[in-house]
C-alpha cells in the first residue's frame, strides 16, 4: 500500500493526515506538512506518515527539512519498504544505492497490481514488451524454444508476447499480488517469487527440479530499472541459460535526457528508477560472457507527459 493508504492506528492523527492530504493535493504544501507535523506528534512512530511530511516538506521546497523525515522513516522502517533511502539520494543527501530495497519493490508493486495494466499499457503508451518479442522473433527465425524464464514478469504482459513460441514457460516476480494477476491469464506453466538482488542460490530461481542451464531464453523488461549495480544479474541471466540460449532485456537509456552526459554507469532518477548507460552494459554482457546480438533505443514509455527513452538489448550465452 502506499503511504496515503497506511493508517497511524489513531483516529485524530489519520484525520489530520487526510486534511494534510486535501491541501497538498490544492497545493499548499507548507500548511500540509503543519498538518502532518501536528499527527506526528500524537504518533510519532508512524513511518508512513514521516514519509508523508517528507514528501510535503520537499514540495514546499524544504529540503533539509524532507531528508531529515526521510532519515526517520529508515530509523522506523530499516527494510525501507518507502523507499527512502532511494529519495534521500535524489535529494543529494546520501550515496546513490546499488539498488532499490527488495521491500520497497514488493510494496510499490504489491500496490500497483490491480491498475497495472490498465495504466502502464493504455495511459503510459508501454512497449517493451513488444519490441522484445520482435527482436527475439528475428534472431530466432521465429522457432519454437523449449523453455523461457520470465524475470520480474509482473501480470505477463511479456509472456503474452511469446507464450507461442515456447513450449514451457517459467515466470518470477516479487510482488505476490503481481505473480496472482499473472496466473489469472494462464500462460505461464509455473511462477514464483524470486529476487534478482540476491545470488543465484538464494534468488528462488534454482530448485531441484528447476536447475541451473534449463532455459532457452531469459526475459527481463522494465525490471533492470530497480537495480542500479546490475553485477548479480549478469551472474543470474547466464547461469539460467543453456549454450547458445538468448538473453532479452530493456534498460532507462542513462545518456538521454534528464541525465545525458553524466558519464556514470548508472544514474537514479527523480521517478526513484534507475537508468544505465549501453557501453556499461555491454561491458558486463562481455563479462558475463553474452555476445550482443541486437540493440535498439526507443521510446519506452511515458513517465507523465514526458517520453522515457530505453535501450533494448538481446544477447546469446556462448558456448
Amino acid at each position: 500500500m502506499n503511504p496515503h493508504q497506511l493508517s497511524s492506528g489513531d483516529l485524530l492523527a489519520d484525520r489530520r493526515a487526510e486534511y494534510a492530504q486535501m491541501l497538498g493535493a490544492s497545493g499548499d504544501h507548507a500548511e500540509a506538512a503543519d498538518l502532518m507535523r501536528q499527527a506526528l506528534e500524537r504518533v510519532p512512530d508512524w513511518a508512513a506518515g514521516w514519509y508523508r511530511l517528507a514528501e510535503y516538506e520537499e514540495k514546499a521546497g524544504d529540503a533539509k527539512a524532507a531528508a531529515a523525515s526521510l532519515a526517520r522513516v529508515l530509523d522506523l522502517n530499516p527494510e525501507d519498504m518507502f523507499g527512502a533511502r532511494l529519495k534521500r539520494a535524489v535529494l543529494g543527501v546520501d550515496a546513490v544505492p546499488g539498488q532499490a530495497s527488495s521491500a520497497y519493490v514488493t510494496r510499490l508493486f504489491d500496490d500497483y497490481a490491480d491498475r497495472f495494466d490498465a495504466a502502464l499499457v493504455e495511459r503510459l503508451g508501454y512497449t517493451v514488451p513488444g519490441r522484445l518479442a520482435a527482436m527475439i522473433e528475428r534472431c530466432t527465425d521465429g522457432a519454437m524454444l523449449e523453455r523461457a524464464i520470465d524475470l520480474g514478469c509482473g501480470t505477463g504482459l511479456l509472456g503474452a508476447e511469446i507464450r507461442h513460441r515456447v513450449r514451457a514457460l517459467e515466470g518470477y516476480d516479487l510482488s505476490s499480488n503481481m505473480l496472482g494477476k499473472a496466473a489469472e491469464k494462464h500462460l505461464y506453466d509455473h511462477l514464483g517469487e524470486a529476487d534478482l538482488s540476491r545470488p543465484l542460490a538464494a534468488s528462488g530461481l534454482i530448485a531441484p527440479d528447476r536447475p541451473e542451464g534449463r532455459a532457452d531464453l531469459a526475459v527481463a523488461a522494465d525490471v533492470l530499472m530497480y537495480l542500479g549495480d546490475l553485477l548479480a544479474v549478469f551472474a543470474i541471466a547466464p547461469a539460467l541459460l543453456k549454450d547458445g540460449g538468448l538473453f532479452a532485456f530493456s534498460v532507462e537509456d542513462a545518456e538521454a535526457p534528464p541525465t545525458s552526459g553524466s558519464g556514470a554507469d548508472f544514474v537514479l532518477r527523480p521517478s526513484l528508477r534507475y537508468a544505465h548507460a549501453e557501453r556499461y552494459v555491454r561491458s558486463l554482457c562481455n563479462a558475463a560472457g553474452l555476445e550482443v546480438m541486437d540493440v535498439a533505443r526507443a521510446t519506452i514509455r511515458k513517465d507523465g507527459v514526458e517520453d522515457i527513452a530505453g535501450i533494448l538489448f538481446l544477447s546469446r550465452k556462448r558456448p
